[in-house]
């Protein structure tokens, strides 16, 4: 008993009205969630698609781990996990980008495409998180740099290489390529207004109204969980024809 009270006291309090800590924990809870629900299926797969629930697990998996110790950091400071959010990121953004790589490699995608795509994405965090966490007084230039980054992503799966491969696949296949799209342009757009709402420039007045963590709690719950849902889709049907 005293063991479990030792253990009751070293977890952080949470005030009941805290909308940021309540998203923390439940971000970790649909994450792991989301996890289960993808590892437990690979098998109901062909064997082509299994790497790619793999991936989607994985994805929403290492955000479920990142979001427990989020939480807890909320909860003991009362201030943005900005750094552990970034390494988050750093792990999962690069894998949605190999997901595209993943459902049109049987529609000639290259590793060149691949890696390209991680590139970009490693570019976009790897500036954001200089302009968030390190150079705030230079935010609107690092927030350039990502920006230019995430637009080259949007274009080579709009209108590049990746929109050419998923239109000769057709099908499945490109219905899921353009979903996915679609969370990219739509749902990936979250993240510049969270960005913009915590750091300081021209737009401050505009989002600096708007608390970013639960903005980047929402977005990555809609698009981690979302991304690996639209494989499962596309999975499930490629195998039952």
């Amino acid at each position: 008993m005293e063991t479990l009270n030792n253990m009751l006291l070293a977890v952080p309090k949470m005030a009941t009205d805290d909308y940021v800590g309540f998203t923390f924990f439940v971000g970790c809870m649909a994450m792991m969630a989301a996890s289960a629900f993808f590892f437990l299926s690979m098998n109901s797969f062909d064997a082509k698609w299994r790497t790619s629930i793999l991936v989607s697990g994985l994805i929403t998996f290492i955000a479920a781990v990142h979001y427990y110790y989020m939480r807890d950091y909320w909860a003991t400071n009362a201030e943005s996990p900005t750094f552990f959010r970034y390494v988050d990121w750093i792990l999962t953004v690069p894998l949605m980008c190999v997901e595209f790589y993943l459902i049109l490699r049987a529609a000639g995608a290259t590793k060149r495409l691949m890696w390209t795509l991680i590139g970009a994405s490693t570019v976009m965090l790897v500036t954001g998180y200089a302009g968030e966490g390190v150079d705030q007084a230079n935010a609107q230039v690092w927030g350039a740099v990502s920006g230019a980054a995430y637009f080259y992503i949007v274009y080579i799966i709009w209108f590049g290489e990746a929109k050419a491969l998923a239109t000769s696949a057709g099908g499945e296949v490109l219905k899921a390529h353009n979903i996915l799209c679609k969370f990219v342009l739509i749902g990936w757009a979250i993240y510049p207004i969270g960005y913009m709402a915590g750091t300081p420039g021209w737009y401050e007045g505009i989002f600096g109204g708007l608390d970013m963590d639960v903005i980047y709690n929402i977005g990555d719950a809609i698009n981690k969980i979302g991304f690996g849902l639209v494989v499962y889709n596309l999975a499930v049907s490629s195998s039952s024809k």
